[in-house]
């Protein structure tokens, strides 16, 4: 089903990035005359392409892979369920980033309500589902774990929000999981093939220029290169892992994760049509094999995931990988049925999530370049488990200091031309 085209964009209000239905309207048709290299191909790099191309500017993005179903890239394999900060998955410990993103989450939670309620899931591949989370112990007894449920039944535009025990029972959670208490809420679910080849077709609709190349060294020395060889005035750096090249930040680390894709029909179990969480528990240790994370993909697909390995650069695990077994067994005992489950056509798919240890880095380029001048580059990776929780915050975060920093080169000009 596919519905008859309709404009849409993104506005930047405030500090907020907002999904608005209409054409974009810009005051005597205003359009910058600068210029932006994106680097990067998946979700933080393309929603920060759109987020500009919006703004007026023009932009090139550039990435050695787009997302494909032969070959997905790290944004196809992501679990993309939204969640309050920091993710079921995910490893962020920087109180300053996790408070940066909790801002970011709620940007983007609300900019995939209003696109769920401007275009239908058919077309892009997101869907409103009901997320419940799970607890070994009474949430009071889990402090951490306390302060994020208040967090997220504090945030207004969060909506369903429930704590309530006979969820566990609800959801016919096998009584030997050893869960005790639960809350849920709603919250965008991304199908991410479908997504992400449909936000590259948004971005490429309004109007990007794409390059199929791998950047390398640091940018700050290659700089001028780059701007002079794309005819840019400004580069972003959403490269991802490729980041700890890019940005010389030898804290970038790969998360690898992992997926096991099965049929969901009814056929062989139930159909389960709500995400059914458990976090690590603070006590357990550090493998962090205590995660359960089974969320439906779409209406056909369930995914059984719950893998967090820092700092393993590899992608060599199959099926019958004992990380993998025993991580179907922990979802397989959640909740019974699931052993007996088909896999998809695509059975499994891993991929390497980047982290750094002080958190998603969105911010300008400190270093000064040999020539005593400012860099013109702006950097936003290492958001782990999280790009598509954070994608529409940290872009209208790079709108602004994009802003700002063109405001500083046309004083330059001006500066200069007084002299």
């Amino acid at each position: 089903m596919s519905s008859a085209p309709v404009d849409f964009h993104l506005r930047l209000s405030g500090k907020e990035l907002i999904f608005q239905e209409g054409p974009v309207y810009r005051r005597n048709n205003f359009r910058s005359i600068k210029k932006v290299l994106v680097i990067g191909g998946g979700v933080t790099g393309l929603t920060t392409a759109w987020a500009l191309l919006d703004a007026g500017y023009h932009v090139t993005v550039v990435s050695e892979k787009w997302a494909s179903i032969p070959d997905r890239i790290t944004s196809q394999i992501a679990g993309a369920l939204w969640e309050w900060p920091p993710a079921v998955c995910g490893q962020h410990r920087n109180v300053v980033s996790l408070e940066k993103s909790k801002r970011w989450c709620m940007t983007t939670y609300r900019a995939f309500d209003e696109l769920m309620r401007t275009l239908p899931a058919e077309e892009h591949g997101v869907r409103m589902r009901m997320a419940n989370f799970f607890f070994s112990k009474p949430l009071e007894e889990i402090p951490s774990q306390l302060c994020k449920m208040n967090e997220i039944k504090a945030a207004s535009d969060v909506q369903g929000f429930k704590r309530d025990k006979t969820l566990i029972t609800a959801h016919a959670v096998n009584q030997d999981a050893g869960v005790v208490d639960s809350y849920q809420h709603l919250a965008p679910v991304v199908d991410t093939d479908q997504y992400m080849m449909w936000l590259r077709s948004t971005v490429a609709s309004k109007g990007a220029r794409f390059v199929t190349k791998r950047i390398h060294g640091d940018l700050l020395e290659e700089e001028d290169r780059l701007r002079l060889e794309y005819g840019v005035d400004i580069i972003v750096d959403a490269a991802a892992l490729g980041a700890a090249e890019l940005a010389v930040d030898p804290k970038v680390y790969p998360l690898r994760g992992a997926l096991i894709r099965v049929v969901n029909d009814g056929s062989r179990f139930p159909v389960v049509k709500e995400a059914l969480c458990v976090s690590h528990d603070d006590t357990a240790a550090e493998d962090m094999e205590d995660i359960v994370f089974i969320v439906p993909r779409n209406d056909n697909v369930l995914i059984l995931g719950g893998l967090a390995q820092p700092d393993v650069n590899t992608l060599d695990l199959t099926l019958d990988s004992p990380e993998i077994v025993r991580m179907r067994k922990r979802c397989n005992d959640f909740v019974p049925g699931l052993e007996n489950a088909k896999y998809d056509e695509t059975p499994f798919v891993q991929g390497l999530r980047p982290l750094t240890d002080e958190g998603v880095r969105v911010e300008r380029e400190p270093r000064w370049k040999k020539d005593g001048t400012a860099s013109r580059v702006i950097h936003t990776y290492g958001h782990g488990g999280s790009g598509f929780t954070l994608s529409f915050g940290c872009a209208g975060d790079v709108l602004t200091m994009l802003r700002g920093l063109e405001v500083e080169i046309a004083n330059s000009g001006a500066v200069k031309s007084n002299l």
